[in-house]
């Protein structure tokens, strides 16, 4: 299984997923220090949410294979910049938590996570448990080699369409 870090603000839903994609009973727990296990790296919000911790951050994500960016799908604003996973050299995917909440905004987080550059959006509800096989099937599946050598002939294409 690929090893991912999960990033997000303090209460977007990281540790919950993190129970759920090992099926353990689903409680709260804050996050007080990096978690790095088996196949997941949790962290705590305020990693992401304090620049000055930004360093922490960059040492564990070259830890990972993939990056997972969650967002509450309730968030009222995005901590992401634009085109934040240009700064990244792995493969990052964005991951909406709590898409069962009542006052969801399912669109706006989605446009927010497109414009920071993730590659593939996941929806998922730790508490019901939609989308939670699908995000495990990615993790185990993913192979970040195939991904690079077909972002390579992508490049090479648009680089060069008349040989292709």
């Amino acid at each position: 299984m690929n090893k991912v870090i999960l990033l997000g603000r303090s209460g977007a839903g990281k540790t919950t997923l993190t129970q759920a994609l090992k099926g353990e009973e689903i409680h709260y727990a804050k996050t007080q220090d990096v978690k790095n296990g088996s196949f997941m790296i949790d962290t705590p919000g305020e990693y992401i949410q304090e620049r000055h911790l930004g360093g922490a951050v960059a040492v564990f994500v070259y830890e990972s294979d993939i990056v997972g960016l969650l967002m509450s799908a309730d968030e009222p604003y995005s901590l992401y910049s634009p085109n934040i996973t240009g700064m990244c050299n792995r493969y990052v995917i964005g991951i909406v938590t709590g898409i069962d909440k009542e006052k969801a905004n399912i669109p706006r987080v989605t446009n927010w996570l497109k414009l920071a550059g993730v590659q593939k959006i996941f929806y998922v509800s730790s508490l019901t448990g939609e989308g939670i096989q699908e995000l495990k099937e990615f993790l185990r599946d993913f192979d970040p080699k195939k991904e690079k050598a077909r972002k390579k002939a992508e490049l090479k294409r648009l680089k060069y369409p008349n040989l292709v």
